[in-house]
């Protein structure tokens, strides 16, 4: 699959079946996440993969809109060392992991960690040293549904010289 092609055709995927994703899979999916752009080659991530099933748990049960988070077959939690730049460096990180897991027809699902109430739960929930951020959490699974949601057309979003 091309990246244009993935980029337009990724969705997010909540409902996964129940098969494990293999340990080379996840190291390419977190690969692609290593290879994001960074502001001034900072590049301050780390990447915690969790695939026990009781870890999963526990960190589904924090979230406030993660529940799903513990049927997964994978979650990846993206951290970032405290920096100028740390969330859109994890964002960018965050979005080539969702691309790389897509492009494997791996179903992926963006959950919101900076900022949220549950972060600190989750940073010791993982033994995370405390110069660390929690920006995202990434459910991955082979789908068990599919999106038929449409994304807003360019028409409708696109502006010329001024808004």
């Amino acid at each position: 699959m091309d990246a244009i092609e993935a980029l337009k055709t990724r969705r997010s995927v909540r409902k996964y079946q129940t098969l494990p994703i293999g340990k080379e899979q996840l190291e390419t999916i977190v690969d692609a996440g290593r290879l994001a752009a960074t502001a001034r080659n900072e590049q301050p991530w780390e990447f915690v993969v969790v695939t026990e099933p009781q870890l999963k748990r526990r960190i589904a049960e924090a979230t406030d809109h993660g529940k799903f988070l513990a049927e997964a077959a994978a979650v990846i939690a993206v951290f970032c060392r405290e920096s100028k730049y740390y969330l859109e460096d994890g964002a960018a990180a965050t979005e080539n992991i969702l691309l790389a897991a897509h492009s494997l027809a791996v179903g992926s699902c963006w959950v919101a960690g900076d900022k949220k109430d549950y972060a600190g739960e989750i940073a010791n929930i993982l033994a995370t040293p405390p110069a660390f951020k929690l920006v995202s959490l990434v459910a991955l699974g082979y789908p068990d549904q599919k999106s038929e949601k449409e994304k807003r057309p360019l028409s409708e979003v696109l502006h010329w010289e001024r808004f």
